[in-house]
């Protein structure tokens, strides 16, 4: 969202995809993405009470610390605009998908959901920083949920991995809409969070597939060459 006017190595055991989990598994994704989502409240409960008396529709106090584009001062906001709303609604907008996506990610491994949130954060960051609107401050959630959605539906075609195929194909039917986000719409609403958060989660898949191909290539190199 735009406030003014209006977001390698290997980690964990991503072979297996989605698959049959360990209730481990389960409870720790289920524990990690809840309390992301429940810090965005903490967050957003906060900014109400420092901007009470702040005249209706200004920038909330925290949200002053978002994105702006091409400033100095705003390249810091590459940290923290996902973790600032503009309000309520854009929180209880973004809550359900970060929910069930988030989960996904993390249940492939924390530590491999981590790396992909890490790629689509400073990806999305810095393409929003890159080529938002000048004098826009940009805040939200929204950048990396579009990345959780590319990686999710992207990350089995790059791994080969059927089980993770299978979810991305579920994904796609389920909130494939979304990715006309992508596209200049609303001027209130950050296109580029989306656009370059979706980028991020497609060269997360890629980067977070790189066991999975080299081993891939190193079966093909090995295979015997049937003769007659």
């Amino acid at each position: 969202m735009s406030v003014s006017g209006g977001v390698g190595a290997s980690f964990g055991n991503a072979s297996s995809g989605i698959g049959v989990r360990s209730p481990g598994s389960w409870i720790r994704a289920a524990i990690g993405i809840f309390g992301f989502v429940g810090a965005l409240y903490v967050i957003e409960g906060v900014d109400t009470v420092l901007s009470y008396d702040s005249p209706p529709g200004a920038v909330g106090e925290l949200d002053a610390a978002g994105i702006e584009p091409r400033e100095v001062s705003g390249l810091d906001g590459i940290l923290w605009a996902p973790l600032l709303h503009g309000g309520w609604d854009h929180l209880f907008a973004n809550s359900l998908p970060l929910l069930v996506l988030g989960f996904l990610v993390l249940l492939s491994g924390i530590g491999r959901g981590i790396a992909a949130t890490a790629i689509i954060w400073v990806i999305a960051g810095v393409g929003t920083w890159l080529t938002g609107s000048t004098g826009s401050v940009h805040v939200g959630a929204s950048s990396i949920v579009f990345g959780w959605l590319t990686y999710l539906i992207c990350r089995g075609w790059f791994a080969r991995n059927v089980g993770q195929i299978v979810v991305g194909l579920v994904i796609l039917v389920f909130y494939g809409s979304m990715l006309w986000g992508v596209l200049p719409s609303d001027p209130r609403i950050s296109w580029q969070g989306h656009l370059f958060g979706a980028v991020g989660g497609v060269l997360a898949g890629w980067v977070l597939s790189a066991d999975e191909r080299r081993r891939r290539r190193g079966v093909s190199v090995g295979r015997a060459v049937p003769t007659r």
